[in-house]
């Protein structure tokens, strides 16, 4: 295996393991759609990841990350969200704005100056969406999330993550007070018309499941637990 990955393999290694390739093999339809590229370079890009070592490849299985493979796509991943934090924390950028420039600085900084930044921040546990930050060591916190539209009427939900490919939801997200630490009450679902209403922050806010597509969280209070 080379010493120096280079971007692309970077970017097909962290998009196995955001796809879930650290458990079981990813269709390469998936991957292609998470990359935006074309089935048949994933196809052939995949044969070469797997002829070096990174993954487990079969068209019928998908790729599936090596051992080798998880430590590299987790190294990516914690240069990506230790560069996010770093920009919305020492540059104040917008937590809207910074996962596209990360894309770019997370193959460029070397290891010295990805310490510097965790040194900088103190060894952060969670980037500005609140997904969880790897360890230097490779240690990936697990987490029992749910998407907030699967939660019902009665729930105390905390935000824990807001996926972060969309700068104008993450925008929304932030006008509404749905950002990750929030406390939202969910008051009302109604089927029929894929309609939530949730207070935050002591707002009543009313939108349907697409709006909340990309926010997890988890549970303080179920209906059987409310006063």
């Amino acid at each position: 295996m080379a010493e120096q990955l280079s971007p692309a393999v970077q970017d097909y290694l962290k998009a196995i393991h955001m796809l879930g390739g650290t458990d079981e093999g990813v269709p390469s339809g998936k991957i292609a759609s998470a990359l935006g590229v074309k089935a048949p370079s994933v196809t052939g890009m995949l044969k070469r990841l797997a002829d070096a070592g990174w993954i487990e490849y079969s068209a019928g299985e998908g790729a599936k990350l090596s051992p080798g493979g998880r430590t590299e796509a987790l190294r990516v991943i914690r240069r990506h969200r230790l560069v996010e934090l770093f920009l919305t924390k020492a540059l104040k950028l917008d937590w809207s704005e910074v996962d596209a420039e990360a894309e770019a600085l997370e193959h460029a900084i070397s290891p010295r100056l990805e310490q510097a930044i965790a040194d900088y921040l103190g060894e952060p546990h969670e980037d500005p969406h609140g997904h969880p930050i790897p360890s230097s060591s490779g240690v990936l916190q697990a987490r029992n999330l749910k998407r907030l539209s699967e939660f019902r009427a009665g729930d105390m939900v905390v935000v824990r993550e807001a996926q972060d490919d969309n700068p104008d939801r993450l925008r929304r997200w932030q006008q509404q007070g749905l950002t990750p630490g929030a406390s939202v009450h969910v008051l009302s679902y109604q089927e029929l018309d894929d309609l939530f209403e949730v207070e935050v922050g002591g707002r009543l806010i009313r939108l349907g499941s697409e709006g909340l597509d990309g926010l997890r969280g988890e549970v303080i209070v179920t209906p059987a637990e409310a006063p």
